[in-house]
């Protein structure tokens, strides 16, 4: 017989050494998040797929599914501490929704609209991020990064390349390319590696391309992010490393 736990009162079975998110994904149960993907080791950064187990604060990214364990997930609470995460991460970047090439298909705006965000609620901090256009296929839009690492961690652990890395600590965070000039077109990048397709946000855009896809065909037109839960994340989703 399986071990199981329980998410927001509905038994879910699990293999020894995953964690809770890893077991919710596999049976299709979305728990929200931007940082973890199920290709890659936990990062825990977002903190957006924090639940309560046994009442305690966990980060279901990290944190490894036990037997018996009861897991708060969408509840009101959690959600409008998440409603609060997600206000911040806008107002920290530069999020202009209507003009992105990835509306339609961002994780983040996709979360936004699920945890019922309307508001920016804080004041804009409006960074100064410049464009990197000097790649020939690829472009870089800092002002939309989220810090999540996802391109970091492909780049470094399955294109072998390290091209991506954050610098800087607290809030002068950010993404930097690296070489010596600071440009992508100055290291060995290229548009079929992996970093080129596993950014959540609209950082990493592949050039004259934008908009291809009409408004109600895009992906999160056509369903909910928590109806999204499709065969990536649990093909993914089996035993990996917690972080």
């Amino acid at each position: 017989m399986n071990d199981s736990f329980l998410l927001d009162g509905e038994d879910i079975p699990f293999t020894p050494g995953q964690t809770v998110m890893q077991a919710a994904a596999a049976a299709g149960k979305y728990i929200p998040h931007l940082c973890w993907h199920p290709d890659f080791a936990a990062h825990g950064s977002c903190k957006l797929c924090t639940v309560k187990i046994g009442g305690r604060f966990a980060t279901s990214c990290t944190v490894r599914a036990a037997a018996g364990q009861e897991v708060e997930n969408r509840t009101d609470e959690l959600d409008a501490k998440r409603r609060t995460l997600l206000q911040l991460l806008f107002v920290e970047g530069n999020h202009f929704c209507p003009s992105c090439e990835k509306s339609g298909d961002c994780a983040l705006q996709a979360t936004a609209y699920e945890m019922g965000m309307l508001t920016p609620h804080f004041d804009h901090f409006y960074p100064d991020r410049p464009v990197d256009a000097s790649h020939l296929e690829v472009l870089l839009e800092f002002n939309r990064c989220i810090l999540c690492e996802l391109c970091v961690r492909a780049s470094r652990d399955v294109d072998g390349k390290n091209v991506f890395a954050l610098a800087g600590r607290g809030t002068r965070s950010h993404l930097v390319v690296n070489s010596d000039t600071g440009r992508l077109a100055d290291t060995d990048f290229a548009a079929t590696d992996r970093a080129a397709a596993v950014c959540p946000v609209g950082v990493i855009l592949k050039k004259r391309v934008g908009f291809a896809v009409p408004i109600g065909q895009r992906t999160y037109d056509r369903q909910p992010i928590s109806a999204s839960m499709g065969a990536n994340d649990k093909a993914g989703a089996g035993i990996g490393e917690a972080g």
